[in-house]
């Protein structure tokens, strides 16, 4: 992808959140001048990283962190690195975690962070030295009580150690709060690798007992078998649903008989294919319109779109991904009487899970991984039941997607007033 043609795309990205906040602002009849703070981060942070590649030549990166809104709380988000990120896309996506934070009932706004860079082109040392010049630059602007970034696309474990190593030399501070989803090693639960799967079974399960009588025997399709498909379909199995389809990048299969998530993930380890597995081999567009009772999009935005949506057999949709339904999506499986559970409550799982850890290293790690599970699943419960609740009362006319946007986005706006920031 072009850097221009990205820029398009993220610019893009940031429009459709104002578009968004500006629609649920008619609902809840907010003033012009609260959507026009809410519009704009409260501090948006660009860098310039200037590292020594191992052929001697000086490589020069781009940074960002955007810290969108903290009424509720230090600013939380994740941290890409990508060749394609643009400020526009980092402001946008730091707006979509105030509302998700605000929404699960998190002490948190909302931050993310990114890095011009193809993390593939680089050595293991340079990808550090990569990790530690981003902290080094943005180091007075983060912290525990600040912002709590966490790994996001292209970023995992290891880079949050460099952060956090980083973060405690040139900071002075011995804060393991400051960062999430860091290695069990260095105060981090092994339930963050699993938590966005996890939290995405139990919305699933939730939504299915709302709206279809329970998840037991239910037909579920996940497009998207990396981290998070594989998580919610092993989840899901354990509760009761079937899982008869799957695909990834590659292709896809359907088996009526139901896929076992272990084996397959065995399969992929081992360099085979989704498609590999035993049943009809399908395309990703295929997948996407094959009948099922829950339909589960996983890996990435607007593959639910205005060319496929009216083909779509499922009775439920739960957005795994960010944004796999387009606004044209939306309108269409509104109008098929199609249940669509948003992304904002359903792929919230790994917040959920960043909170556990941050909340443990503040109070001395005291909390064990199966307790940090039970944990995350209540918090999930609770944020369904209180969404579904509130939409009923108050929002009963709109779908459940605008329903969670006005909750948080009310949340945000009564915090902010009450503090005297709006």
């Amino acid at each position: 992808m072009s850097t221009v043609y990205s820029d398009i795309v993220s610019s893009d990205l940031y429009t459709q959140q104002v578009k968004k906040l500006e629609r649920v602002a008619q609902i809840l009849s907010l003033d012009k001048d609260v959507v026009d703070s809410l519009s704009q981060p409260e501090r948006v942070i660009q860098v310039k990283i200037n590292i020594k590649g191992n052929d001697g030549t000086v490589k020069t990166f781009t940074g960002w962190r955007s810290q969108h809104n903290s009424a509720l709380g230090p600013y939380k988000g994740g941290v890409r690195f990508s060749p394609n990120v643009t400020q526009t896309e980092v402001m946008a996506l730091s707006m979509m975690m105030t509302w998700k934070n605000s929404l699960l009932g998190l002490p948190y706004g909302g931050g993310k962070g990114g890095i011009r860079v193809d993390p593939k082109s680089l050595q293991k040392d340079e990808l550090e030295r990569l990790s530690r010049g981003y902290v080094k630059a943005i180091y007075n602007y983060i912290g525990s009580d600040i912002d709590i970034p966490a790994p996001d696309l292209n970023t995992d474990p290891q880079i949050m150690a460099w952060f956090l190593d980083e973060y405690v030399k040139v900071s002075g501070k011995v804060d393991f709060a400051s960062f999430t989803g860091k290695p069990v090693e260095i105060g981090g639960l092994s339930v963050r690798e699993y938590s966005t799967g996890l939290g995405l079974s139990v919305i699933t399960k939730s939504a299915a007992e709302k709206f279809m009588d329970g998840i037991e025997g239910k037909r579920v399709i996940i497009q998207g078998f990396g981290n998070v498909g594989y998580f919610a379909a092993k989840f899901i199995k354990e509760m009761g649903g079937k899982i008869i389809g799957v695909s990834d990048s590659k292709g896809g299969v359907i088996n009526e008989e139901g896929i076992d998530a272990d084996k397959l993930m065995e399969m992929k380890r081992s360099g085979e294919t989704v498609s590999s597995y035993e049943g009809k081999k399908v395309t990703n567009e295929q997948l996407l319109t094959s009948d099922c009772d829950i339909l589960i999009p996983a890996a990435i935005e607007n593959v639910v779109n205005k060319a496929n949506a009216s083909h779509i057999k499922a009775r439920m949709i739960v957005e795994g991904a960010n944004g796999p339904l387009t606004a044209d999506a939306d309108e269409i499986l509104r109008k098929m009487n199609v249940i669509v559970v948003p992304d904002i409550l359903a792929n919230s799982g790994g917040v959920v899970g960043s909170y556990v850890e941050w909340a443990n290293n503040k109070m001395g790690e005291i909390v064990e991984d199966e307790e940090a599970k039970k944990l995350i699943i209540s918090r999930m419960e609770r944020a369904f039941s209180s969404m579904y609740s509130e939409h009923e009362r108050r929002f009963s006319d709109y779908d459940l997607r605008t329903s969670a946007m006005a909750i948080s986005i009310d949340r945000v706006v009564k915090a902010s007033k009450l503090r005297g920031m709006m």
